[in-house]
């Protein structure tokens, strides 16, 4: 079943009130951002072929999983990821988050998590123009479809090319309520207000050497990256499994509710 379609009025980043650059709706990652993926891709390559290998042979279904994600202006593509979970992992919830020591993960994927393996095919999304190497990570659209609609700004992540990295996932951890989700926000959108070539190296240079486990706090700090956990607006808190479970098909005032901000 479709979830976005191309009549929904929050994917059109124009008539929801969003500002993003260039003549086709944003500014894609350029060629230079493409060229470093594929550097960083080819010589992954023999990893994530044994890498595939072990999650065939010690689960069932494919090495690579393939997930809808919210992108650019609202328009959904596939992401890819390796698998880390089980194949029915969501056959009897529907979408839900990943927990602390979720039971769904295999013994395979917890390591691929660990070493941050499983992340490494979305270098695929960036050469095709999908995503960047920094920005805020894409979310699911069951999850977006609340989102947008309880957490006020939330569209505004939208108007910069999603990442595999970014300042939020740096510094604050996975989510786990709405709560979570507005401190996130606000480091999402200081990237939005900043994105800059320099904070983009210093973001991607950050990541990278924390695969070697270096401390977080001492890392961020040298490199200027270092946020306090912002302080997010009070509102009623919620689960977010739950949100993928009661999806809002549409959306009669967001536009109105979007743009109200903005012709203030």
């Amino acid at each position: 079943m479709s979830i976005i379609t191309t009549n929904r009025p929050w994917q059109d980043s124009r008539s929801a009130g969003l500002e993003v650059d260039g003549a086709d709706g944003g500014r894609r990652p350029d060629i230079c951002c493409r060229l470093a993926a594929a550097a960083l891709l080819a010589p992954a390559l023999p990893l994530l072929a044994v890498s595939i290998a072990l999650i065939r042979l010690t689960s069932w279904g494919p090495g690579v999983f393939r997930q809808t994600r919210v992108g650019l202006g609202g328009r959904p593509f596939t992401m890819y990821k390796l698998r880390t979970m089980r194949l029915d992992a969501e056959a009897a919830t529907g979408p839900v988050w990943t927990q602390e020591n979720d039971p769904r993960v295999t013994f395979v994927g917890r390591w691929l998590r660990r070493l941050h393996l499983d992340e490494f095919p979305q270098l695929w999304n960036v050469i095709r123009g999908e995503m960047a190497l920094v920005g805020p990570r894409p979310e699911r659209p069951e999850f977006v479809h609340r989102l947008a609609r309880q957490i006020p700004g939330y569209l505004d992540r939208l108007c910069v090319p999603p990442g595999i990295t970014g300042l939020a996932q740096i510094n604050l951890p996975p989510d786990t309520d709405l709560e979570s989700v507005r401190r996130k926000l606000v480091l999402d959108l200081e990237y939005v207000e900043c994105r800059s070539l320099h904070l983009d190296l210093r973001i991607f240079v950050a990541t990278f050497l924390r695969l070697f486990h270096i401390r977080t706090a001492v890392l961020l700090g040298l490199l200027g990256l270092r946020r306090k956990p912002p302080a997010a607006p009070s509102g009623e808190r919620a689960d977010l499994n739950l949100l993928g479970l009661a999806l809002v098909e549409e959306y009669p005032s967001l536009i109105e509710e979007r743009r109200a901000p903005l012709e203030a």
